[in-house]
This record gives C-alpha cells, sequence and structure tokens, in this order.
C-alpha cells in the first residue's frame, strides 16, 4: 500500500505542480475532436454510399458507382487503421505535395475508415424501412432522392441509432493510435507522464477510467436520444 502512495505521490506531483494536467486536458481535447469529426464525415460518407448500394441497378452509372463503393467499402475495411494512417501521412501526403497535422490526417482517416463501417449499417436501417414509404413518396410525387433525405433516411437513422452510438464509442477507443502520425492524445499525455515519474502504473489507470466515464457518457447520451425518439413516436 505504501508503494502504491508514493507512485500515487509521484503521478499528482507531475500531473498538478508539473502542469501534467494541460497535457491531458490537449490530449482530451484531441481525442474528442478526432473522434467527433470523424464520425460526422463517416456519417456523411457512409449515407452516400448506402444510398448508392440501394439505388435500382438499371442503369451504367449506378452499377459503375456501386462497384466503386464496393471497393472503397472492402478497402478500408480490410487494412488495419494504424497501415491507413501510415499510409496516408507517410505516402499519399507526400505524393500529393500536401501538408496536415497529425490531428487532421487523424479526422480524415477515422473518418473516411468509419464512412466504410457506417455504411453498411446506414444500407442496413434503410432496408429495415418498410418499402410503402418509399412507394408512398413517390405516390406523392416525390423525387428518389427526396423521399430518401426526407423519409427513408430520418426512419433509418432512428433504427440505427444504438449501432451510430457504438461506432462512436469505438472511435473514441481507436484513437490512442494516432500517435502513429505525431497527434498528441490521451495515450501520449499519460506516456509522457509515465515517462517523466519512471511509474506507468497510477498514469494509466487514470487514463482507463477517463476513457471509461467517455464511454458511459456516451451510452447515456445515447439512452436518452432513444428515449426521446419513443417519446416523439409515441405522440404520433
Amino acid at each position: 500500500m505504501g508503494n502504491f502512495e508514493q507512485k500515487l505521490n509521484r503521478f499528482l506531483e507531475i500531473f498538478i505542480e508539473q502542469n501534467g494536467y494541460k497535457m491531458v486536458l490537449e490530449g482530451l481535447k484531441n481525442t474528442i475532436v478526432i473522434a467527433v469529426l470523424g464520425l460526422i464525415i463517416g456519417i456523411l460518407i457512409g449515407t452516400i454510399i448506402a444510398t448508392i448500394r440501394v439505388i435500382p441497378k438499371y442503369k451504367v452509372l449506378p452499377r459503375i458507382l456501386n462497384g466503386f463503393c464496393s471497393f472503397y467499402v472492402g478497402l478500408f475495411r480490410g487494412t488495419p487503421i494504424v497501415v491507413q494512417l501510415l499510409v496516408f501521412y507517410y505516402v499519399a501526403l507526400p505524393l500529393m505535395g500536401l501538408h496536415m497535422t497529425g490531428v487532421q490526417v487523424a479526422i480524415w482517416v477515422f473518418g473516411l475508415n468509419s464512412g466504410a463501417y457506417i455504411s453498411e449499417i446506414m444500407r442496413s436501417g434503410i432496408l429495415s424501412v418498410d418499402a410503402g414509404q418509399m412507394e408512398a413518396g413517390r405516390a406523392v410525387g416525390l423525387s428518389f432522392g427526396t423521399t430518401m433525405v426526407k423519409i427513408v433516411i430520418p426512419q433509418a437513422v432512428k433504427n440505427i441509432l444504438p449501432t451510430l452510438g457504438n461506432e462512436f464509442i469505438a472511435l473514441i477507443k481507436e484513437t490512442s493510435v494516432v500517435s502513429f502520425v505525431g497527434a498528441a492524445d490521451l495515450y501520449v499525455a499519460f506516456n509522457l507522464i509515465g515517462s517523466n515519474s519512471y511509474e506507468f502504473m497510477v498514469p494509466y489507470l487514470v487514463m482507463a477510467m477517463i476513457y471509461i466515464v467517455l464511454v458511459l457518457i456516451i451510452s447515456l447520451g445515447i439512452k436518452l436520444m432513444e428515449r426521446s425518439l419513443r417519446k416523439s413516436d409515441r405522440r404520433n
């Protein structure tokens, strides 16, 4: 017990007196920003891909777009997120002559990766909506695109909300690998504190607790949103 108290005191000394909390706050901010923006990009990409994949394939263009989407989904689902980060940062950016920070790279890679997974989630959500909804929309003169945006996709989002919450939680946890491209997240912050104190037990325990708290907050938020949607359904 005394040994643990020494480790805890050493951690608190670096965390408070040596401003270690500033690194943690910066890492926490980057973790949340990467996950939130990555999820938003993923939802936009995933919705577009899902819509393309459910369009009737009577014409050539929908078949070509469907083939491209299938390749995209297979590429990002078939390679680890770490490999995608490294290839994007050390190969794609230099070839294109572009410069981005580690956080910016992480946002885009996480967004592109998430889009591949969300496209399948969204597609299953769209298919779960009664086909009569599309027929009703077309019957009153709405185009296929308008019917999808105003009628089908909103209902699909209701059906897949818990799964989208799980995807957000997965993004929060996966941000621990962004240090490979020089982005400072929670892992980097606590690893630096551990390196400075030569003790990693307490920093890693605190880091784990922060991740758990983040996940619990997200889970609570999803439950509140589901409850609100169920109430609105009952009113309707």
